[in-house]
């Protein structure tokens, strides 16, 4: 990538080639996500970069793999009850109900787009989660592929606890890949605070790291052993799992044939077997 772009609440840089870091910025917020209102236009900041940044990073040739982070203290605490507040006033202002609920879920379709963007996006997003993974956190946390975590994490599905039903990931996209779905639920019907311990037996994370340095060092590490392999077929597997995810199994034989009869044709295969050759020749002296 030639030069970064540059957003008002993510920072972007490129520990090694072919991996980009992605933090969420907002510190002093706790990396709690926002909206900013001007003239009635609702004016996308944290959320809508959020989406422009994991977009524009899909098409990005030069970036293979993700580690999405938070600076400060927490990975994020949901989303920003100043935003929640303003959008509430925003919404009492309508006295038609149909066009209050329109608005209603037109918001909610507009953060359920932002988080997706992470889910789309065909590069393998490593997410690595400290300090606090609140809320709309783990919704976040439950669009990318991979979490690692550190050991002082606090974990929260808090949206009953405000009256709400997870609308953005949590419910959506974690239920089909969890191993424990009884604690799942204990969790999200009591919106109590868990530790990594639980976390893990979930299947919400899958490595724990004594602190966030180390996590990210993992994180970045496990990134460059990606960014080093196929491209063609890393990003072909992430279609392809997300692809099972949502549809039958014939559905994802057919899929998977029809794309291969595509992708066997690239020199990346041949390229790969003569470089497993050569090392297993190397063994052998």
């Amino acid at each position: 990538m030639a030069s970064l772009p540059t957003y008002e609440t993510l920072k972007l840089s490129q520990p090694k080639p072919h991996v980009t870091l992605v933090e969420l910025n907002r510190p002093t917020k706790l990396n709690a996500m926002n909206q900013k209102l001007f003239d009635e236009m609702v004016l996308f900041f944290f959320l809508s970069e959020l989406k422009i940044c994991f977009e524009q990073l899909n098409i990005e040739k030069t970036c293979r793999v993700i580690v999405l982070t938070g600076s400060g203290r927490a990975f994020s605490t949901g989303i920003d009850i100043e935003y929640l507040v303003t959008s509430g006033a925003k919404s009492a202002e309508i006295d038609d109900i149909a066009q209050k609920i329109l608005h209603t879920r037109s918001m909610i379709q507009r953060i359920q787009e932002s988080l997706r963007a992470i889910d789309k996006c065909e590069k393998p997003v490593i997410a690595a989660i400290h300090g606090y993974c609140i809320g709309a956190g783990v919704d976040l946390s439950s669009c990318c592929d991979i979490r690692y975590s550190s050991r002082d994490t606090t974990f929260s599905i808090k949206e009953v606890d405000m009256g709400l039903v997870p609308d953005i990931g949590t419910l959506q996209i974690l239920p089909k890949s969890i191993a424990n779905h009884s604690l799942f639920r204990e969790l999200v019907f009591t919106s109590r605070t868990f530790d990594t311990n639980e976390a893990q037996q979930i299947g919400l994370i899958s490595r724990v790291f004594d602190t966030r340095e180390i996590l990210l060092d993992a994180a970045i590490s496990l990134a460059n052993v990606i960014a080093n392999k196929s491209s063609i077929a890393v990003q072909g597997s992430k279609i392809n799992l997300n692809y099972a995810r949502d549809h039958t199994v014939d559905d994802n034989f057919t899929f998977v044939r029809t794309w291969n009869s595509g992708m066997l044709l690239t020199e990346d295969i041949v390229n790969s077997v003569m470089a497993t050759s050569v090392l297993k020749e190397k063994s052998k002296l």
